[in-house]
């Protein structure tokens, strides 16, 4: 029993340590500044590496005790199970809501050190030193909700009776490889917005509001988007291989969750080039930061408070109250930061003329923030209502499809106007130049379209805005290429034009299997052979198996007399609950998703078979790929890109000439 009780007694231990270095951190550092004192700065180190420390033997311990199935911990009573395998016990740690907050812990822990060991030559920066305390009391925040009100190192009922629990994950999280790698990923961009905002802060608490911060922090927020997007990517091909129902992204609430701050800090990511080529939207900048920093907070809210419902939330969520306050503290903060220093956010440039990249810019920020707004007011409308008048309602999938389909054709618009215009001015002459084969791209997708039998106005507008916009991501591409070689590809320019194609094939993928997808609903004996959508299908045999942890059927499907496919329903016999597993034949033009339904019945050779044609599916996760390479891309400074050896601290050269060569590192001359 004594051995038993060890990983609580471990795992609390960790916390109460790694909540008191970060704390003692962040005051120690604090007050290095108001005094000067670098003895005081010295200690911050050894706190921060104390901090990561422990949040690393949080972890270790909790995956010890589900490994070792520690009954004794409460967190495994409620995740664990002795039949698990052992993929889905591993990650289980982050499968509900106590285990999730320790993952979210040990990734902010790892940012914060890395800055920290980053910056340690800069600590008596103040801008620098305020960043640091902002990040150790964000990481102290979460040491504490592991520690208190999220404690997963409680312990368990005892005895225990593993009849009446130990049921293991949700079954939804015991069914896929996925789940060792969505939440992983996601978490590192949600958390990675940690770093910017930081500096934001300590900017406005400084009064250096100017634009040398923004050298060094845009990398950090790059990282965060990289991986936020490639977690919401991870996330829809989970959704399509798990839960058949053949879509990707049903907006649901947890899903919108994930979407307001990648669109915000997609935002941001464009917007700030603006500030550091001419020294506007400042104000703009720093309030997409705090927005997309307190929406990754928002996001925790309504995934783990269980204000949703959602297969993905954790409804059992204890710590709604304390990350509803967090939200309102740090946008109540940052905005007062943000007027007390108005003064000096005052631009000294001015946009000179709309048909320039700046004026391309704010217009692709006002999009992008009314997107944002559109999806808010959908998600937190129902909430509103329902603590209002005490009533439920719903906001589904038309109200999104409506709003976001012409907010996403402008986008797409705008990915096609805005790399080819220079600072300051377009002429006539140049935008014809400039523009000339990015349209008849346009023209040719849409030819394309047409001539294998698309139709609907929305989609072929969709089609033929992605072509405009692939038009003109190729033409940067080869322009740059031709002059520099492979070289060319790296850059923030060139990289994000890697980016841009890859949301062009998501924005295809979408709008193809959006329109056109067909769905037939069959009953069929074994041996039978139906027809559709120009494909036969041939149930094969039908089988009941068991495991463990489970029971199920499974049928053997062969379509067009080739392959057999391997449609399945588990049923989970700890949840009662069944869970379809869809078997895909993928290819380039359309994947055939085969689903078996409730109600089959293999002692009588009776299959329930859904069917859906998807057209051009895969192109959604050829894309996410994309934006991970291309995000890998602009991480690298391009030819033209010489680094300060201070970059938080120097000034960027905002004149005339330094905006004319910007322009020409950016457009390169035919």
């Amino acid at each position: 029993m004594l051995a038993e009780g060890l990983n609580g007694l471990l795992g609390h231990s960790a916390l109460m340590v790694g909540l008191a270095a970060t704390v003692f951190g962040a005051l120690a550092l604090a007050m290095s500044i108001v005094t000067r004192n670098p003895n005081l700065r010295r200690l911050v180190q050894a706190y921060g590496w104390t901090s990561l420390v422990a949040a690393v033997a949080a972890v270790v311990v909790m995956e010890r005790a589900l490994i070792t199935r520690d009954w004794s911990v409460a967190y495994v009573q409620k995740v664990g199970s002795p039949n698990t395998p052992a993929l889905f016990n591993f990650t289980a740690l982050w499968s509900a809501l106590e285990g999730s907050i320790l993952l979210w812990l040990l990734l902010l822990a790892v940012y914060t050190s890395i800055v920290m060991r980053r910056y340690r030559a800069r600590l008596s920066d103040p801008l620098v030193a305020w960043a640091m305390v902002t990040m150790l009391a964000v990481t102290a925040f979460f040491f504490f909700l592991a520690l208190g009100p999220t404690d997963a190192f409680a312990q368990g009922v005892t005895p225990v009776n593993l009849d009446k629990c130990c049921a293991g994950p949700n079954p939804l999280l015991q069914n896929h490889v996925l789940v060792l790698f969505h939440p992983p990923i996601l978490y590192l961009g949600y958390v990675g917005f940690t770093v910017p905002f930081a500096f934001a802060i300590g900017a406005l608490v400084t009064g250096r509001v100017g634009e040398g911060w923004l050298v060094e922090t845009r990398r950090w927020a790059l990282v965060a988007w990289g991986f936020l997007t490639l977690g919401i990517v991870l996330g829809s091909w989970w959704s399509y291989e798990v839960l058949g129902w053949g879509g990707v992204w049903a907006w649901d609430p947890v899903e919108n969750a994930s979407f307001l701050p990648w669109l915000t800090g997609t935002a941001y990511i464009h917007s700030v080039m603006v500030q550091e080529r001419r020294g506007m939207l400042r104000v703009w900048n720093l309030s997409l930061l705090v927005a997309t920093f307190s929406l990754t907070i928002l996001g925790t809210f309504l995934t783990r408070s269980g204000v949703v419902n959602s297969v993905h939330a954790f409804n059992d969520g204890t710590i709604g109250p304390y990350l509803l306050g967090a939200f309102v503290v740090i946008v109540a903060v940052s905005l007062g930061l943000i007027a007390w220093r108005g003064d000096r956010l005052r631009s000294p440039g001015a946009i000179d003329s709309p048909v320039s990249r700046e004026g391309a810019f704010l217009a692709n920020n006002v999009v992008f923030s009314l997107f944002a707004f559109v999806i808010l007011l959908g998600t937190v409308f129902p909430l509103i209502v329902e603590a209002k008048d005490d009533r439920k309602i719903a906001v589904g999938t038309p109200f999104f499809d409506t709003m976001g389909t012409p907010i996403g054709l402008v986008l797409l618009f705008l990915m096609a106007i805005a790399p080819v215009l220079p600072w300051r001015k377009a002429g006539t002459e140049l935008l014809r130049d400039r523009l000339f084969w990015p349209a008849w791209s346009g023209a040719g997708a849409l030819a394309l379209a047409v001539l294998v039998g698309a139709t609907g106005f929305a989609p072929l507008l969709a089609f033929t805005m992605a072509g405009f916009a692939g038009g003109a991501a190729v033409r940067q591409l080869f322009l740059a290429t031709r002059r520099q070689g492979y070289r060319g590809l790296l850059g923030r320019t060139n990289g994000g034009m890697i980016v841009h194609i890859g949301v062009i094939l998501v924005a295809v993928g979408l709008a193809a299997s959006n329109s056109y997808t067909r769905a037939g609903e069959f009953t069929m004996n074994v041996g039978d052979t139906v027809e559709f959508a120009g494909h036969s299908f041939t149930l094969q045999s039908l089988d009941d198996f068991q495991s463990d942890r489970s029971v199920g059927i499974r049928a053997e499907i062969a379509i067009d007399g080739g392959q057999a496919y391997a449609p399945a329903i588990t049923k989970f016999t700890a949840f009662g609950m069944d869970v379809a597993t869809p078997s895909v034949k993928t290819g380039l033009d359309k994947d055939i998703y085969l689903v078996i339904e409730t109600g089959s019945k293999p002692s009588a050779g009776l299959a329930k078979v859904k069917i859906f044609i998807k057209p051009m599916i895969v192109w959604l996760w050829v894309g996410g790929l994309l934006c991970g390479l291309g995000t890998v891309l602009a991480l690298f400074p391009g030819r033209h890109r010489r680094r300060p050896t201070d970059p938080v601290s120097a000034p960027i050269d905002l004149s005339d000439e330094a905006v004319d060569q910007a322009d020409q590192a950016d457009e390169v001359p035919a």
